[in-house]
């Protein structure tokens, strides 16, 4: 895929099969696939160039051993340090706005399968979220973290969790930051289905060839009529979300939560 795809040892990596199903992996595994500021904007650009580069749907995965743990902490929240609020940058912050690379995966009329094959926490259960369909490893789970990091979730978790599991299921994983393996996310209906490990992405892949054997447009039409008719504003949304996370990164709790889980210790909230 020319022009499109990073190489060996970089931190997303794109291949493109002759059956026109693109797969985009994070690839950090040491860190269990955090990301970064680069994976952010490499993930953006890979879901948007995708189409044009001949694929008719998009799988996404994590390199062993996990999916993707979320935001790097000391990348992208600063490492609780005072007066950084790095998740945002000065024209997010001065402008808010949707995630860029949310921005180009709830927007994108490919179809999109996650196969969720560790832990898919914080960002990366938004990134899971955002996906039309998702098939886990035995091995997965699930948590919405932001909460204890004193932080609101990206729009996907606000917007398409109560979609997938109901209102009430998803406010008590948004309120509380657990973390539910595979066969709760199955019984609340948070993933289509949960195969052994070894079996994750041959099921995958067999699915997204069968998707992408039909007529691309016709797809690609039934998707944007799915968001149209189920989906919120999500730029609106996501320019909530950025505002209030210019706030919430200002304070003290968000700090302690970061320091909390860097010092691997429980956290002491104060409300402030």
């Amino acid at each position: 895929m020319p022009g499109v795809g990073g190489g060996a040892g970089v931190d997303v990596t794109w291949a493109l099969g002759d059956d026109h199903v693109g797969v985009v992996t994070l690839n950090r595994p040491a860190t269990r696939n955090a990301l970064t500021w680069s994976m952010y904007a490499e993930l953006e650009r890979l879901v948007r160039l995708a189409g044009d580069a001949g694929a008719r749907c998009l799988v996404i995965t994590g390199a062993d051993p996990a999916f993707c743990s979320g935001d790097d902490v000391r990348q992208v929240m600063g490492g609780g340090e005072e007066g950084q609020t790095p998740l945002l940058s000065d024209n997010e912050t001065r402008s808010p706005r949707l995630t860029p690379a949310a921005d180009a995966l709830l927007y994108t009329d490919l179809p999109v399968i996650a196969a969720v094959n560790g832990a898919a926490v914080g960002w990366g259960m938004e990134l899971a979220v955002m996906a039309d369909i998702r098939v886990a490893s035995d091995r997965a789970r699930f948590g919405e973290l932001f909460v204890l990091r004193g932080l609101v979730s990206d729009a996907p978790g606000l917007g398409r969790l109560a979609q997938l599991i109901g209102r009430e299921r998803a406010a008590e994983l948004l309120f509380t930051g657990d973390v539910i393996d595979a066969a709760t996310a199955l019984q609340l209906g948070l993933v289509s289905r949960v195969v052994t490990h070894d079996e994750l992405l041959p099921t995958v892949f067999a699915l997204a060839a069968r998707i992408a054997a039909n007529p691309p447009l016709a797809v690609q039409r039934i998707k944007a009529g799915l968001r149209r008719a189920l989906d919120p504003d999500w730029r609106d949304l996501g320019a909530w979300v950025s505002a209030n996370l210019a706030e919430l990164f200002t304070t003290s709790d968000h700090r302690e939560g970061v320091r909390a889980f860097l010092e691997k210790r429980p956290a002491n909230f104060t409300g402030h």
